[in-house]
């Protein structure tokens, strides 16, 4: 991956929940959603250098291999179907029901993230380590945590270089990053 610069952006996305609904709140839909975002890298193509995931939201940091509705339509394309299918296949009524749209086109009765995500572009490594440090401490901004390494479910033990989880929910892909700085 070349050096980032205007010509080599990354993109920093935002998408939330329908209604800001806590639908991660729970360890097992986190991992749900990590999975699917694991799926959606190997589909797409794309790299993932950061993220968090949040009960109501999430944020990640990919490449620009591809134009960022493709990459955003493969994140909230595929989770969405996995969220779904494990709240169907789990009998989780009220939590469908929450989801459910008011008006449906097809075979979509429900919907899991807002329609509107924000996409912010990355030009440099300074923008790029400011990102990844909102990343990490949303869940201390949020409260969920005291320190940001105590939160599972984000990209700092790899950015801090720290002992990795054994089952880490999502690998990122810093290694591909080309530094013009040392970190």
């Amino acid at each position: 991956m070349p050096p980032i610069s205007k010509d080599n952006v990354l993109y920093f996305f935002t998408a939330v929940t329908l209604h800001r609904l806590p639908v991660f709140r729970t360890e097992t839909l986190r991992r749900v959603l990590a999975q699917a975002f694991n799926e959606a890298r190997a589909s797409g193509g794309f790299k993932i250098l950061a993220y968090v995931l949040m009960p109501d939201h999430y944020h990640l940091i990919t490449d620009s291999t591809r134009k960022a509705s493709e990459i955003l339509r493969y994140l909230n394309g595929i989770s969405a179907r996995r969220v779904i299918d494990h709240l169907k296949e789990n009998s989780h009524e009220s939590s469908l029901s929450k989801l459910r749209r008011s008006v449906g086109s097809g075979d979509h009765k429900y919907s899991l993230w807002e329609h509107h995500s924000n996409t912010f572009l990355i030009t440099t490594e300074t923008m790029l380590m400011k990102k990844a440090h909102y990343i990490h401490q949303n869940p201390v901004e949020e409260g969920l945590v005291k320190e940001a390494f105590e939160y599972t479910h984000s990209s700092f033990r790899f950015w801090s270089r720290s002992t990795l989880l054994n089952d880490e929910p999502i690998e990122v892909d810093l290694g591909a990053v080309t530094w013009r700085q040392s970190r």
